[in-house]
């Protein structure tokens, strides 16, 4: 069983910058796709980023150029370095595990909230 616990999140003002990290607890760590999601009331989640084994990242378009997704596979680590946070950024962020074009795990979910 595949468990990922979330670090991280807070309250920021406008503008500011936010870091945090997902540990998983899993074997194949390094086979997953790891994500980044978040949810806002009333709202489907969304993808914020991903990151493969191998190959390309992908973002969000209304994250792109400020948000960064990273992963460190000796550490079973994937991390978001936020940028430039925008109140629109105000969500919970969720991590994501795949494999194989499915889900296989969700972190418990951090709250982000950016003030104006």
């Amino acid at each position: 069983q595949v468990q990922l616990v979330e670090f991280g999140g807070g309250l920021v003002q406008l503008g500011g910058s936010l870091r945090f990290s997902c540990e998983v607890s899993a074997t194949f760590f390094s086979i997953y796709t790891m994500g980044w999601y978040r949810q806002t009331p009333g709202k489907q989640r969304e993808l914020v980023a991903a990151i493969p084994r191998a190959g390309t990242t992908t973002y969000g378009d209304s994250v792109k150029g400020r948000f960064t997704i990273s992963r460190d596979n000796a550490k079973n680590t994937v991390s978001l370095q936020m940028n430039s946070l925008k109140p629109e950024d105000t969500a919970v962020y969720y991590c994501n595990a795949a494999y194989a074009g499915g889900s296989i795990g969700w972190g418990q979910g951090t709250q982000v909230t950016v003030s104006s």
